[in-house]
């Protein structure tokens, strides 16, 4: 029988009040409090934290605290990605990011989401869409980037941005909605 953590994983409806799943939640919380709560000048601490809270980063993780996330096993990223101040990461199922990506601070990352339907939705079970962000790209301070979104490498998102849709390699978007203002010079 599969487990809610593997609907979750796999984009199905799930229950988020499984024991399992809050289990891994609260470890998490954990090991964010003690991240938030470091110090700049204890990096042999934080690099520790770093590697238990995000397993699947790239060499050169640079992550501005307080920092957010759900479990932190479904974000993978490429080498040096960098996170300003007050970032959210709902990773409840995959977050792909791509190496010497930026984000500027109070990004918000949401796979998560819910039924449109309220008899599901009062039922208490949601499901998620995963999120990829290409290399090189830089995403601006208080961005959105909504469920099941793509951006591509080396684009370029606008301060202020709602990413509800896919984002093109190699533009420049901004808005709420987000769409493509210009293409970028290679």
């Amino acid at each position: 029988m599969r487990t809610e953590k593997d609907k979750m994983i796999a984009g199905e409806l799930y229950d988020p009040l499984d024991s399992q799943l809050s289990a891994e939640r609260l470890k998490t919380r954990l090991l964010i409090k003690e991240l938030n709560d470091s110090r700049e000048d204890q990096t042999d601490e934080r690099s520790r934290i770093l590697k238990q809270l995000i397993p699947n980063a790239g060499e050169g993780l640079w992550l501005q605290p307080p920092f957010y996330c759900d479990y932190g096993y479904n974000i993978k990223m490429g080498e040096r990605v960098f996170f300003n101040f007050n970032c959210v990461v709902l990773d409840v199922t995959l977050v792909t990011i791509g190496s010497r990506t930026l984000f500027g601070p109070n990004v918000q990352i949401y796979t998560a989401t819910h039924p449109m339907d309220h008899k599901e939705r009062a039922a208490g079970l949601e499901y998620a869409k995963p999120i990829t962000i290409g290399e090189d790209v830089w995403i601006g301070g208080s961005v959105v980037i909504c469920p099941g979104v793509t951006i591509g490498d080396r684009s370029v998102i606008g301060a202020g941005s709602v990413v509800t849709k896919n984002i093109p390699a190699d533009v420049f978007a901004a808005g709420n909605p987000c769409r493509v203002l210009r293409a970028l010079a290679q």
